[in-house]
């Protein structure tokens, strides 16, 4: 049986108790805050500074999008987005209103810690009034126009403030979940290098 010395068996005891304090003072991190919220209202804030946006379709059509109104989809981790527009151009006798509706999911980059949009689904993109073949070529660009509008556009960002703690144990953003009340950042570990 080895036996140990006093200096030898309190650095043992210091190490354990250290160790086991640390893990607790992680669990209670992980427990307290399991990841970083971003409220809608943020979202919105963040969107409304982007618009509004004009986007010319073909030469025959000019299209201004407002700010949307965000509705989140936790069932589907997804984020809805209805624009109000106005149409306008050579195929219109006159400007017209309507509505452009598009869910999308989310992504984070990790180069410059933001959260952006991603595989955009149109849903709608309707004009009040509008002539059949002016209609036809509205739908034919839906897809573009929501490329043009959202797609990779940045929806937050995270700051090196907020990350700090998270960076100091190692962790890093790992997915992103759509809540009733908005998105949820859950932390995991960083690659070994």
């Amino acid at each position: 049986m080895a036996r140990f010395t006093r200096p030898t068996m309190r650095r043992r005891t210091l190490l354990n108790h250290g160790a086991a304090a640390a893990l607790a003072l992680l669990a209670g991190c992980a427990s307290a805050q399991p990841g970083y919220t971003i409220s809608r209202q943020q979202l919105q804030q963040a969107l409304a500074e982007r618009f509004p946006r004009s986007y010319p379709l073909a030469g025959l059509l000019d299209l201004v999008l407002q700010a949307p109104r965000l509705t989140l989809l936790p069932e589907r981790n997804q984020v809805n987005a209805v624009f109000d527009l106005a149409a306008s151009g050579p195929l219109l006798a006159r400007p017209h209103p309507g509505v452009f509706d598009v869910d999308f999911g989310l992504r984070y980059e990790a180069t410059d810690r933001t959260i952006r949009a991603h595989n955009l689904q149109v849903n709608a993109l309707r004009l009040e009034g509008l002539k059949p073949q002016a209609a036809l070529l509205l739908q034919r660009y839906g897809q573009q126009l929501a490329d043009q509008s959202l797609r990779e556009v940045v929806l937050h960002q995270l700051r090196d403030k907020d990350l700090a703690p998270i960076d100091r144990l190692g962790l890093q953003p790992e997915s992103i979940n759509v809540t009733a009340s908005g998105l949820l950042v859950r932390f995991g570990p960083k690659p070994l290098s």
